[in-house]
């Protein structure tokens, strides 16, 4: 979810309730819904914005154990282009899952995201992306 403001790319980011990370908005797939579709659902949960697909930009792997079970997790990222929506703006419901989301750069977001698979994702968009993100089809 990007946004290009007086030239400057942006990327929209949340700290989740409760906790002192930065990170994208993600959540799970709900019955009969894509990844995309997921992604795209999530970002106006978390964030108020409403977005469009640019692109996918990969799949992150990675295990954790939580309650003694150990869970192996594929998390897909895509590129998408802010369209609409205020940021922060979410329902007192959301308020449970996000304590604040916001408007942070590019570059910020590559150094300061708090997982590996996230600055990573950030990287590329940063990388090899950058050109088709700030030019809009």
């Amino acid at each position: 979810m990007l946004r290009v403001v007086d030239g400057r790319t942006e990327v929209a980011v949340i700290k989740p309730a409760g906790r002192n990370v930065m990170a994208l908005p993600k959540g799970h797939i709900e019955r009969g819904e894509t990844s995309q579709q997921t992604a795209e659902r999530e970002i106006t949960e978390e964030t108020g914005i409403t977005v469009s697909c640019i692109k996918k930009l990969g799949d992150v792997k990675y295990v954790y154990r939580f309650k003694g079970k150990t869970i192996f997790k594929c998390v897909s990222f895509y590129v998408f282009r802010y369209e609409a929506g205020e940021i922060d703006q979410i329902t007192l419901g959301m308020r449970k899952e996000v304590d604040v989301a916001r408007w942070v750069s590019l570059e910020e977001a590559v150094a300061k995201l708090s997982y590996p698979g996230e600055r990573e994702m950030a990287g590329r968009v940063l990388d090899e992306l950058i050109s088709e993100v700030v030019s809009p089809s």
